[in-house]
């Protein structure tokens, strides 16, 4: 996932983007977990929920060396558009 992308649509990254994370908050913590469990039912992509420096995020990683960036694109219009209609 792409944190400029992420932070062009609208939404809180909440980490420095060093290796291959980006921590992304959807305000609350439910809305938050509710788009984390529609990203999973979606199928695109993974991702998973945690809570860093007392916030629930989206954690995003990318963890394969064939994950492509047309793979990364993707992801994150999938969290977009998932996360556009909560």
């Amino acid at each position: 996932m792409r944190a400029a992308g992420a932070r062009a649509a609208g939404q809180e990254v909440l980490n420095d983007v060093v290796l291959n994370q980006v921590l992304v908050s959807f305000g609350s913590a439910e809305q938050t977990h509710r788009i984390v469990d529609e990203v999973q039912r979606d199928g695109t992509c993974w991702c998973g929920a945690t809570v860093w420096q007392g916030r629930t995020a989206l954690r995003f990683s990318v963890s394969s060396w064939a994950t492509t960036e047309a793979d990364i694109d993707r992801s994150l219009e999938a969290i977009i558009r998932i996360a556009s209609k909560s």
